[in-house]
């Protein structure tokens, strides 16, 4: 259920909305509800959230599912992103909110569920990317691959073993299939 009313929502209002079951994004002025994740989703986003926390130590935070606080097309915008990752270079290991991240983070991260599109993540990823996010992963478990954007570069589509190496990212060494593998999807 999408939660228009008759003017748009601001930030403020969008924040004060109670919390529900379902996670809801602000978009252009709508809190729309975030696709439901079905199993293969779970196990990828559960599989890469113990790769990353174990990669990240004292570097930061890795998010699942935490609300950060951008702007698109010169309006407010609040995704959802599957996971995040935030070094504490750019948010302090002291900021202890219960609150939307305030600050783009380094690393966003969506997974494909049934009924998005890869080109619906594209434009997220742009999105993402246009509002100041360093690096966007998608990753879609049907065809086991991670697609990563990057600011000013065309998107490389990672598979099987090839490394998937940034200098954003130090010291993690993965491929899709690691991914793939750890989530149980491998085929």
């Amino acid at each position: 259920m999408v939660h228009a009313p008759t003017k748009p929502l601001t930030l403020e209002d969008f924040l004060a909305l109670s919390e529900g079951e379902n996670a809801y994004e602000l978009v252009n002025g709508v809190a729309i509800p975030k696709v439901s994740p079905k199993r293969s989703h779970s196990k990828t986003q559960k599989a890469l959230l113990r790769i990353l926390d174990d990669w990240c130590g004292d570097r930061g935070d890795v998010g699942i599912e935490w609300a950060v606080t951008l702007t698109r097309d010169n309006a407010d915008w609040v995704p959802v992103p599957d996971l995040l990752y935030i070094s504490y270079d750019r948010l302090s290991r002291d900021w202890n909110e219960d609150a939307p991240c305030p600050v783009p983070p380094e690393l966003a991260i969506e997974i494909i569920s049934p009924g998005q599109s890869f080109g619906e993540m594209t434009e997220k990823a742009t999105d993402y990317l246009a509002a100041g996010v360093l690096q966007v992963w998608v990753l879609d478990p049907k065809a086991q691959s991670v697609t990563v954007f990057v600011p000013d570069s065309l998107p490389k589509t990672y598979r099987d073993n090839a490394a998937i190496a940034d200098p954003l990212l130090p010291d993690l060494h993965l491929t899709a299939q690691q991914i793939f593998q750890a989530s149980g999807l491998s085929s």
